[in-house]
């Protein structure tokens, strides 16, 4: 199965790095012309000469916004005002015991992790389905069945992106524009991997020691017992953006090597 996307527009949000990066290289790779997004232009202007240089003669451009704010999101719409593939990737994380989660930092977590989605998901299907053709992913996670009680308010978020994601695939029901969330596990993204870091400085151990009792102590349901790769996550994102995945729509697609315990 050969992937070609020459001819789509597409737009990841929080690409600069980890899993979004992976994904615009994946889209970029398959010929689509990809936007990435990241807070900073700094940021932003690293990930295009980072994509420039491993796919020499891909579009890529990017837009710096914090999509955590209506403002934001709207900086982006202005700038693009259409594409045919969105990926809602941008998020936040962090362990924090549920009884010291204030207010704000819950409010915090639901608009960028679920509003920057809402947003520019009612923005850009609304092209999508005038053009008959489009495709939306949401970057759920395995926490979304899974809840973390360490991360109680980020499990929070990731159960509604899901929900928002099946709700929208029918809504737009009889079209050619297919909605699905993505369910990754623990993934070597940077965030995850300064973590690893850190373990095995404190520990002083090895970070592969440091991943392996991650995973072990953590995720210990887990059946591929390791970290997944940035790839191997991008590598489902990019099929599912493809006209091959027409008939995947409205699913939870997982990709966290097994650690939810159903077959489901």
């Amino acid at each position: 199965m050969k992937i070609d996307l020459t001819g789509k527009t597409a737009i990841v949000t929080g690409s600069t790095a980890g899993i979004g990066l992976a994904i615009a290289q994946g889209l970029a790779n398959a010929g689509a012309a990809v936007t990435v997004t990241g807070r900073t232009q700094a940021r932003v202007d690293e990930a295009i000469a980072t994509l420039e240089q491993k796919i020499p003669g891909a579009s890529v451009d990017g837009v710096a916004a914090d999509l955590g704010s209506a403002e934001g999101c709207q900086t982006l719409i202005e700038a693009k005002p259409s594409c045919d593939i969105l990926i809602n990737n941008v998020g936040i994380f962090g362990p924090k015991d549920f009884f010291e989660i204030p207010d704000e930092e819950w409010q915090q977590f639901f608009d960028v992790n679920v509003m920057s989605a809402v947003r520019l998901s009612r923005h850009y299907a609304q092209g999508m389905k005038a053009r008959d053709w489009g495709r939306i992913q949401f970057l759920s996670s395995e926490s979304a069945l899974n809840i973390p009680a360490e991360m109680v308010h980020y499990g929070m978020t990731k159960s509604a992106v899901q929900s928002i994601s099946r709700g929208l695939a029918k809504v737009l029901a009889g079209t050619q524009v297919t909605v699905n969330a993505v369910l990754p596990g623990p993934t070597k993204s940077e965030g995850v991997g300064k973590m690893i870091a850190d373990i095995a400085r404190q520990q002083g151990i090895s970070e592969v020691e440091a991943e392996a009792n991650f995973v072990k102590e953590n995720r210990p349901s887990s059946i591929i017992q390791r970290v997944a790769e940035v790839e191997e996550v991008a590598n489902l994102s990019v099929y599912l953006a493809s006209p091959q995945a027409s008939a995947t729509t409205g699913a939870a697609m997982r990709v966290e090597g097994g650690i939810v315990d159903t077959m489901a």
